[in-house]
């Protein structure tokens, strides 16, 4: 089953139980390793939905934040350009939910953000700068993915165009499709 398939299945199978599900039987349900579980709930995570491990297993919370549309992309820029690069996003009403490497060694890597401001974006650019650590980017040449959210479809066609225009946007490979 592609990945899609299964963490839709997944979020299925946690909206419809009644109490924690543990991963091994979500694994057992699904026909995989429970780490493959454990992937797919940060993928999820990621996604917006609200997954939460308890100590007797995972469960869905329903209605925790308001839905908004969001989007992977996939872009690449260098250290230099990534206040340019996040400060396009929000400027047109979007949040960099996260960040997300494909590593071909390491596999996915997810960081959380909740970048909605040029505020966020200067405090992020200058933690960085401080040298309190280095853009996840860096670790795959300056190819990285973010999910934005954004109030629709419409201004995440915006977003996108812009990072398009400015030379951000990147070619998602046949190998990194099953990232969502």
């Amino acid at each position: 089953m592609p990945g899609r398939e299964r963490r839709a299945a997944l979020i299925g199978e946690l909206q419809g139980a009644s109490a924690p599900v543990s991963g091994s039987a979500l694994a057992r349900s699904l026909g995989v390793s429970r780490q493959v579980i454990v992937q797919d709930i940060a993928l999820l995570r990621a996604n917006g939905h609200d997954v939460v491990a308890t100590a007797r297993g995972y469960v869905l919370r329903a209605g925790a934040r308001e839905e908004l549309p969001t989007r992977l992309v996939k872009v690449h820029h260098t250290v230099d350009e990534v206040a340019d690069e996040l400060n396009t996003i929000v400027d047109l009403g979007g949040v960099v939910t996260n960040v997300l490497v494909n590593h071909r060694v390491y596999g996915k890597i997810t960081a959380d953000l909740d970048i909605k401001s040029r505020r966020d974006v200067a405090r992020y650019v200058s933690d960085i700068a401080a040298g309190k650590s280095f853009p996840l980017m860096t670790v795959t040449s300056g190819y990285h993915f973010h999910r934005i959210a954004a109030e629709s479809e419409e201004a995440l066609d915006e977003i996108e165009l812009q990072l398009a225009e400015r030379g951000y946007l990147a070619e998602v490979m046949p190998y990194e499709d099953d990232l969502e």
